[in-house]
């Protein structure tokens, strides 16, 4: 490949790389968040009030309220407890605290999640593929005769094996 496209890259690597530093960003701090969505780390208490389908059985609460594995302390009458509400079978209310993160770090958490449900999963497409745009045009930032490109092979290398031990330790 000639230099005309070796100029080409670094361009479109540039430039791709300022149009996106701000998602990039976006992922990083949601990502380093979401290592703790398994602990309350940030996390407030809300108060939530659901109007339900009365009648709804143990199982059919847990779908409804989204909480896998909803454990049932005790039932008195129409109310049925669970380890943070209440459920009246008779009105269908149900109370209960949730742990949430903060207005936006919970969006930067759902962004980073989303699936093909979400409206906007094509934008977690187009952000995967920048990055391995990223990933290849990287290899064209230096001719590879020069000791610079040579030196970075080496790092390559390194990241490589780091990435296996990451995904079979």
């Amino acid at each position: 490949m000639g230099r005309r496209t070796e100029q080409t890259m670094r361009t479109y690597h540039r430039y791709l790389g300022f149009f996106l530093a701000g998602i990039m960003a976006m992922y990083a701090i949601s990502g380093i968040v979401l290592i703790f969505r398994n602990t309350d780390y940030l996390k407030k208490d809300v108060q939530v009030e659901k109007e339900l389908e009365p009648q709804l059985t143990t199982g059919d609460l847990g779908k409804a309220l989204k909480k896998k594995n909803l454990k049932v302390d005790r039932e008195e009458g129409a109310l049925i407890h669970f380890e943070t509400g209440t459920y009246n079978t008779v009105t269908g209310e149900a109370q209960y605290l949730e742990k949430r993160l903060p207005l936006i770090l919970d969006k930067m958490a759902k962004i980073h999640k989303a699936n093909s449900d979400h409206p906007l999963f094509f934008l977690n497409i187009f952000f995967g593929l920048s990055l391995l745009f990223f990933v290849v045009s990287a290899f064209w930032m230096f001719r590879p005769s020069t000791p610079i490109f040579k030196k970075g092979l080496y790092f390559t290398f390194g990241g490589v094996i780091l990435t296996l031990i990451l995904l079979f330790v």
